[in-house]
């Protein structure tokens, strides 16, 4: 078979043997409170559409429109011809939102976050990331080149201890708002006073927090109330709260102008289509007008953490949409996830390596579109399971 057929067959063995192995289930329908899979309607607790706006009819409606007038593909990079008016339009509308000078529309949060890390860091800098940062973090943190060092989670002595041993030139803090997998907040305020004791830049990636937390819903920094000198990178997805797709990075016009003319993975790739980023103009927009979308999620996570309290579930410490459900050995969450799903809910079960090894989970995400009769029903099957 050859080398590399001898390679891949061996993972997909080891993954199979240790319960890791990973399917995708094909959804027929809309994201939703409810979805269609493989022919049976369920209950849809594991989607990141936090203000149940992926199917609104007016993001559709904006869509559909935008379609008709720009096409569907935007044709080129940003920096060749397919940087069109509803981009720019969304660059601005999200650096007004987030309170900052210029915001820059990359792909995807992946391409973000690696893009802006190996922008900002070279040979000889020192980068400073949370054990639990999401992988894209980590990922450009290790393909900058930097010195890597990685901290306790959330802990802000163990960080001061490293940056007060660090002695290089340039140093960045690069930490998650909102965490994706534990569901917990960053001490953002800590952070950012420590970082500015030690001359480093703090960067954070708010993809869970944008749209959720803070006042009108600007996220982690707004909720932390900290700007732009404080925290001088912000990076945000569009595909959770906004329901739609791609992603952007906020901050001061020498960084913007920068990453254009310096991040690989802004320039050699095509842009975002036009359509979809004025279908978050709509989203933006609805964000800023329905409070109440907020309000009520902030409600049902109550609600759920009361239930679960009430039936001594394992959650884990979150306040954010997100609520795990620790389970700890993989074969069980998958077990647990399969008899869910017998029962009309679908929760994925989350194992290593995404997770440490010993604390799979059920990824229980919660939505403003949901009711809380459904939180109800969910607290039901998880007690009867």
């Amino acid at each position: 078979m050859g080398e590399f057929s001898d390679r891949l067959t061996s993972i997909l063995a080891q993954r199979t043997e240790r319960g890791l192995y990973r399917s995708r289930a094909t959804l027929a329908s809309a994201q939703g409170p409810r979805v269609e899979v493989e022919g049976k309607r369920l209950l849809n607790f594991c989607s990141n559409d936090y203000l149940g706006l992926a199917a609104h009819p007016r993001v559709i409606e904006r869509l559909r429109t935008a379609a008709a007038q720009y096409g569907v593909g935007s044709g080129a990079s940003h920096l060749v011809c397919g940087h069109l008016a509803p981009h720019h339009e969304l660059e601005e509308a999200l650096a007004d939102f987030t309170g900052r000078s210029r915001a820059l529309l990359f792909s995807s949060g992946y391409m973000a976050n690696t893009g802006v890390l190996t922008t900002l860091l070279r040979r000889g800098d020192e980068v400073f990331e949370d054990r639990l940062n999401h992988a894209s973090l980590l990922d450009g943190g290790l393909f900058s080149g930097a010195r890597f060092r990685r901290f306790a989670h959330n802990d802000v002595d163990a960080l001061a201890r490293k940056l007060s041993r660090g002695a290089a030139a340039a140093r960045l803090v690069v930490v998650d708002g909102v965490f994706s997998m534990d569901g917990d907040s960053a001490p953002l305020g800590a952070l950012a006073q420590l970082c500015a004791g030690h001359d480093a830049w703090l960067m954070v990636d708010d993809a869970h927090g944008f749209g959720v937390l803070g006042a009108t819903g600007a996220g982690s920094l707004e909720a932390a109330q900290l700007g732009q000198d404080s925290v001088p990178v912000l990076m945000a997805t569009l595909g959770k709260a906004l329901g739609t797709a791609g992603a952007f990075v906020a901050g001061s016009e020498l960084l913007v102008e920068a990453l254009i003319q310096q991040a690989r993975n802004y320039i050699y790739t095509t842009a975002i289509p036009p359509a979809v980023a004025a279908a978050t103009l709509e989203s933006l927009a609805l964000l800023r007008e329905e409070a109440w979308r907020r309000d009520h999620l902030r409600e049902l996570i109550a609600r759920f953490r009361r239930g679960a309290a009430q039936l001594d579930l394992p959650l884990m410490p979150s306040a954010s949409a997100i609520q795990p459900l620790l389970v700890g050995a993989a074969d069980a969450a998958v077990a647990l996830s399969e008899r869910l799903a017998e029962r009309g809910v679908l929760i994925g079960a989350i194992r290593p390596p995404t997770v440490p090894e010993g604390t799979a989970r059920l990824r229980i995400t919660l939505s403003a579109a949901h009711s809380e009769r459904q939180v109800d029903t969910l607290l039901q099957h998880l007690a009867d399971c």
